[in-house]
């Protein structure tokens, strides 16, 4: 049996704890340690492997020798997350991505580094996504469609086919986009959210048709939205 390639996940939260089990069960990567910046470690294991400090990492995990997935969720539109995997990039680390063996890939996609690709998504033919993203279980990303980097999809969302989804945006559950849609950076598009045209940077989209939101914090994400 050929050997599993050894990472280490950074992030000592719930998606660290579901990350470990996607790896363990269903991918050909061997989680051999956990990480964190030195002010979230409360303990020296966690799962039962060994927790180092972000800090030191390369003293006892090689960038020459393991790669990185960073487990972050998405507090402040992803930036914690994006935060983290650029503070590993600078560190010399390349990185891992997961995709379920139960997952759709479609032929001459492009999918990139430190991404979280669960059960049952569906990512059609020639689509592209960035680095440091997550589709959640259960997406459907269309045809030539981009997505660009820190984007996290939750669960049951419908992006159509030559759509363009800019960098740091979050969708809730159940949300749509129609086909040759424009969704702009750093938007966060509502559970259930039906998004038939293009969308200004910075904003909370709701409803269907989704309309702007007229609210300017949205306390969940840890960052202020545009009016």
């Amino acid at each position: 049996m050929q050997s599993r390639e050894d990472i280490v996940i950074v992030g000592l939260g719930e998606i660290a704890e579901i990350a470990m089990d996607y790896f363990s069960y269903d991918s050909p990567y061997k989680v051999v340690a956990f990480s964190a910046e030195s002010s979230y470690i409360k303990d020296n294991t966690f799962l039962g492997l060994p927790i180092v400090e972000l800090e030191s990492i390369t003293d006892y995990f090689s960038p020459k020798t393991y790669k990185i997935f960073v487990a972050i969720g998405y507090d402040s539109l992803n930036r914690g997350r994006a935060r983290l995997y650029q503070k590993c990039k600078e560190k010399g680390y390349s990185f891992v991505s997961y995709i379920s063996s139960k997952a759709f890939i479609g032929s001459e996609v492009e999918i990139g580094e430190n991404c979280f690709i669960l059960e049952h998504n569906v990512v059609q033919r020639k689509a592209k996504i960035g680095n440091d993203v997550t589709l959640w279980s259960g997406n459907h990303i269309g045809h030539r469609t981009v997505i660009e980097d820190h984007c996290f999809f939750s669960s049951h969302i419908a992006i159509s086919g030559y759509c363009r989804i800019g960098s740091s945006c979050f969708w809730g559950i159940n949300s749509c986009a129609a086909d040759h849609v424009a969704i702009a950076s750093d938007c966060l598009i509502g559970a259930g959210t039906v998004v038939l045209s293009d969308t200004s940077p910075g904003k909370v989209y709701r409803g269907n048709p989704a309309k702007a939101a007229h609210i300017s914090s949205y306390s969940a994400f840890g960052i202020k939205m545009e009016e």
